[in-house]
């Protein structure tokens, strides 16, 4: 069994592919991975990309040409719940594309991903993480502590949290205090991205199991594209660190 670990964006891709033993690149199509061993584990590295399509596109070459028996996302995101801070971590347990819905009276309601309410209706709405998969998670995370971020870096006394939940998943880079505001109110996401719910599409199709690591960088608002640039490579290295962490339950 091959695990592929997926990250969007260089800072995210270095910590992995750095500790990488064996490293054998590969391609597929468009996609460029390495083949090695993470802490015994055999691994597959690839940057997807910033975005749904380009996630999408690189989960199913792995999968489809390169054998991945399960999926890892892992990076940054942006903070929604106002109690978490800059470094914390939220695993996902439940994926939803913010984005795909449909649009009335000029508001958009999210759906489930390639259905419309009155012409193919369906009772899912976005992806679950499976219990089973979930309990190993949690037991694997049981007593880790990351050490806390530099001042330098965003950080504060306190280690960063590690918690489970909503992760919302989007084509839009979200700097706003409004947006942030009501996603959290409305759909109840503690992170927004813009991959992890596509990749977790793919592996729904394909029956494949699938992880979503997200260490926060910014907190979607006004100041994010600021926190994002002076952050995002210091908090990459915790997702990277839980990833190695849960590497053998999935």
């Amino acid at each position: 069994m091959t695990v592929a670990v997926l990250t969007a964006i260089p800072q995210e891709l270095g910590h992995l592919r750095d500790a990488l033993d064996g490293a054998e690149e590969v391609t597929a199509g468009p996609l460029t991975a390495w083949r090695g061993h993470l802490d015994g584990v055999p691994v597959l590295i690839a940057g997807a990309g910033i975005g749904k399509v380009n996630t999408a596109l690189a989960t199913t070459l792995l999968i489809d040409r390169l054998g991945a028996s399960a999926l890892i996302f892992s990076g940054v995101a942006g903070g929604l719940d106002p109690d978490l801070a800059i470094g914390d971590v939220v695993i996902a347990d439940h994926l939803v594309q913010h984005d795909a819905g449909w649009i009335e009276h000029g508001t958009l309601t999210p759906y489930h991903p390639g259905h419309i309410p009155f012409f193919n209706p369906v009772e899912a709405f976005g992806y679950s993480l499976a219990p089973a998969l979930k309990a190993r998670a949690e037991a694997a995370l049981d007593g880790l502590t990351l050490p806390p971020l530099s001042a330098a870096a965003g950080g504060s006394d306190r280690p960063p949290r590690i918690g489970f939940g909503r992760v919302l998943t989007g084509d839009s880079y979200i700097h706003c205090e409004d947006t942030r505001t009501r996603l959290a109110a409305d759909i109840g996401g503690l992170a927004v991205e813009m991959e992890g719910a596509a990749m977790a599409q793919v592996c729904a199709a394909f029956g494949r199991p699938w992880l979503v690591v997200r260490a926060l960088s910014d907190l979607a608002g006004r100041e994010s594209r600021i926190d994002f640039r002076a952050f995002v490579t210091d908090v990459a290295a915790h997702s990277a660190v839980i990833v190695r962490r849960l590497l053998p339950v999935i």
